[in-house]
């Protein structure tokens, strides 16, 4: 298929076409399960009586609302009665910027429930749950413990090791004064293309299942020793259901499969989750066969509920309810009849709360179906000990980033690396001399990837990781240890021949949506990474490539110029443990692929035990120093067109990068320049009267990226100052950033908010020219990087937009 007009067809999908029938599941068919006897005891379901008995219809539904952090303040709760906050990705604590230490979301904590708890006429105090995206590590908190993602941890095959992540994890996230993880993903994922499939463990269900119950009871705790007073917190088993299976890999699209699929893959880590007494389930965006999973009750009630006895509550993911047909974000009785028990409504929350009193008023949400989901959450807040006054963890800081953590880290790191290829030169002698090369090499956010510090990962340096190690900084003291050296040189360059060069490179970070491609060929077009391998195999030096990704990519190239070639994946903060086995042979390999790895970049739905699986490395697969083998030289054709994997990136390194091109005026000159990290890696544009630089390319269906929170990011350095209006356009949308741009010298970045332009004008779902510059004087400006990104750190929404 074509790739214009693709996305617009690719954004429908998953939406119920007027007059179509739900996808009714059959819950008969499905597995039996049953939340611990624990979570539902007579006592605790009398204090929830009595309670319920005390409670306002206003607090009931306030109960069942969630907004995030970015759009409320604590004094809004005097208003409106809301049962849980939460911070998104890239949502800051109160005052404080988004990248911050424990203090600042430890009194954010305590700022929200201090309101909700006041004793005033009218009110009843309950308890807030806050809820924070702890998906590999409490990411969002400065100096925590990153542990690697899901799809490294799946190479351990190790549950009881993913038990004390869970442990850990729960500690220091109870220490920053949050309650609530949403976590374990328990995605299986079935297509590489997907954007998120690093949240999933592995293609293979038995793996997502054997993971699943022990995730949960490593957050929580067994149910003796429930309870954010003992440093736990609640788990949310996510996303239900089915959002590994999405057609063409699709974020938040429609999973078409028969039923027995639904079950036997995509449902296979419900059970031991519901039955290790996971406390909440997290609803997907995605759809069933054309019905939203938010507005599906026969999986919601009738199914995890019903058959699979779940007792604890359904919340929704980031204004999921607003995509059920005939709902928006604002107003939506269907998901809470479909079964949803609370409603994430990030930054609807308000209008969300008014029109659910109205329905609720009017008997468009029954009594009953209000009372069951107010229920469900109190119980969970009780089990949680929300309604007792001590937080003992909040006082102990010290937890956040302990050596005790950051050594289960370290060992998870070592374990899930895989050896995909060993042609004699590992394990590297302690004593040699180490070149360590790669733009990666000595990068903390990359090596952690997604959902780290921000939304997308991007942003973040080694200065925002207290007590990481990079990559190279592990391989250092491993070097240093064995009375070798290690020097590090990104580009390779090099005076005294070296005895080996471990070169670290890899995908950048990046989460749903900006994460989904076309191809899974590593750097399509753009090949730095090889180069650099070329370069060194050129001066005969055996190298080991270190390869930092979120699934399986087709590295065909880069495998052919490696001695030994790593799958990494993305380790998180502990880079030491890469060292660990690369260096000195202490430690052996004893990563299995949990994914299979592609023979071509087309080979998008890989997974074991379907017709005609032919990967190169198979599921499984994985060499040690004990049981070594060899790879032969491999095909470089690729099997697909290289440009389908952009879709976010518009200009970089000194080009613009297919499938986009760039067009100027006849009044714009154009030069190339050096950035500030390469030469001629910039271009500067000049304006000697009225024109127009702008890069255009395929259509692009951005809503899913405008609703969220997805910024256009452009790095320029401003060498003539403009005397008039500069217009910035995207889609049509058009803002004047003449007053915005920093004219201090040097390099600056520029954050607009896709929904500026939106709001400008922009019609977001086909935007065929992403970015646009246009000036009517005399002006200058240099130009290193132009992309989607959602670090929110001086986004700005220009003012004097227009639409054009």
């Amino acid at each position: 298929m074509r790739r214009v007009g693709y996305w617009a067809v690719a954004a429908l999908m998953g939406m119920v076409a007027s007059g179509t029938a739900a996808q009714v599941a059959d819950p008969a068919r499905w597995p039996e399960a049953k939340s611990p006897a624990a979570l539902v005891d007579a006592k605790t379901e009398a204090k929830i009586t009595a309670l319920l008995a005390k409670l306002s219809l206003e607090e009931k539904i306030g109960q069942m609302i969630q907004a995030d952090t970015a759009s409320i303040t604590p004094e809004d709760l005097r208003t409106y009665p809301l049962g849980s906050i939460l911070a998104g990705g890239s949502s800051p604590p109160i005052g404080a910027p988004d990248r911050s230490p424990a203090a600042p979301w430890v009194a954010t904590s305590r700022a929200f429930n201090a309101v909700a708890l006041e004793q005033r006429p009218g009110h009843v105090a309950i308890p807030l749950m806050f809820g924070i995206d702890a998906v590999h590590g409490n990411n969002n908190v400065v100096g925590a413990t990153i542990f690697p993602h899901n799809s490294a941890l799946g190479a351990m095959r190790d549950p009881a090791l993913i038990r004390r992540i869970g442990e850990a994890t729960a500690a220091e996230t109870a220490a920053a004064g949050i309650d609530w993880a949403f976590g374990p993903t328990l995605a299986v994922p079935q297509d590489d293309r997907w954007g998120r499939a690093y949240e999933g463990y592995s293609e293979d269900p038995a793996v997502v299942a054997s993971y699943a119950g022990a995730m949960v009871e490593g957050l929580q705790g067994k149910p003796a020793n429930w309870g954010i007073q003992k440093g736990h917190v609640s788990a949310s088993v996510k996303h239900f259901l089915g959002d590994g299976g999405t057609k063409d890999g699709i974020d938040q699209g429609d999973t078409q499969v028969d039923e027995a699929t639904l079950i036997a893959t995509h449902n296979a880590g419900y059970p031991a989750a519901v039955n290790a007494g996971t406390m909440t389930v997290m609803a997907s965006f995605s759809s069933w066969n054309g019905t939203k999973m938010h507005g599906n009750k026969s999986l919601l009630t009738d199914v995890l509920k019903g058959r699979m006895g779940f007792d604890g509550f359904v919340v929704g993911d980031w204004n999921g309810h607003g995509q059920i047909q005939g709902c928006t974000n604002e107003n939506c009785p269907a998901t809470f009849n479909a079964g949803l028990d609370m409603a994430m409504a990030p930054d609807s929350w308000k209008g969300l709360y008014t029109t659910t009193l109205a329905a609720a008023k009017a008997g468009t949400i029954p009594m009953a179906r209000i009372d069951d989901a107010v229920r469900r959450i109190l119980r969970v807040k009780m089990k949680l000990g929300l309604f007792d006054a001590p937080r003992p963890y909040e006082s102990r800081p010290q937890v956040i980033g302990s050596a005790e953590h950051r050594a289960v880290a370290r060992e998870a790191v070592a374990k899930s690396l895989v050896l995909l290829k060993n042609n004699g030169v590992l394990p590297v002698k302690a004593g040699a001399n180490i070149l360590v090369a790669g733009e990666a090499a000595d990068d903390i956010g990359r090596q952690s990837g997604g959902w780290t510090l921000s939304w997308q990962g991007d942003g973040n340096t080694n200065a925002d990781f207290p007590g990481a190690t990079s990559i190279y900084a592990g391989i250092a003291a491993a070097a240093k240890a064995g009375s070798g050296t290690a020097t590090l040189s990104a580009d390779g360059s090099f005076t005294t021949k070296p005895d080996v060069a471990i070169v670290v490179f890899g995908e950048q970070p990046y989460a749903e949506m900006r994460g989904d491609v076309r191809s899974l060929e590593f750097e399509a077009g753009d090949k730095q990474a090889l180069a650099l391998l070329k370069k060194l195999k050129a001066a005969g030096v055996p190298t080991v490539s270190v390869f930092l990704s979120g699934r399986p990519m087709w590295v065909n190239p880069e495998l052919n110029q490696s001695d030994a070639f790593v799958a990494a994946w993305f380790p998180g903060s502990e880079g030491a443990g890469v060292a660990d086995v690369l260096v000195g042979g202490k430690k052996d390999f004893t990563g299995k692929l949990a994914f299979s790895w592609p023979k071509t970049a087309a080979q998008f739905v890989l997974n074991r035990g379907a017709p005609g699986y032919d990967p190169l490395f198979p599921f499984g697969y994985g060499l040690s120093y004990a049981k070594g083998g060899t790879v032969p030289a491999l095909s470089e054709v690729a099997g697909i067109d290289a440009s389908l994997a952009n879709t976010s990136l518009f200009f970089a390194r000194g080009r613009v990068p297919a499938p986009f091109q760039l067009s100027l005026d006849p009044a714009i000159g154009r030069a190339a320049v050096d950035s500030a990290t390469a030469q001629e890696g910039a271009v500067q544009l000049t304006w000697k009267n009225k024109g127009t630089a702008q890069i255009s390319g395929p259509e692009l269906a951005l809503t899913r990226e405008t609703n969220g929170d997805l910024n256009l990011q452009v790095t320029y350095r401003l060498d003539k100052a403009p005397t008039g209006a500069i217009g910035l356009a995207l889609g049509g949308g058009r803002v004047d950033i003449a007053s915005t741009l920093d004219r201090s010298a040097g390099w600056h970045v520029l954050r607009v908010p896709l929904k500026c332009f939106r709001a400008a004008g922009a019609t977001v779902d086909k935007v065929s020219t992403p970015f646009a510059l246009d000036a009517s004087a005399p002006f200058s400006v240099a130009i290193s990087d132009i992309r989607l990104a959602t670090d929110p750190a001086g986004a700005v929404c220009p003012a004097g937009g227009e639409a054009k």
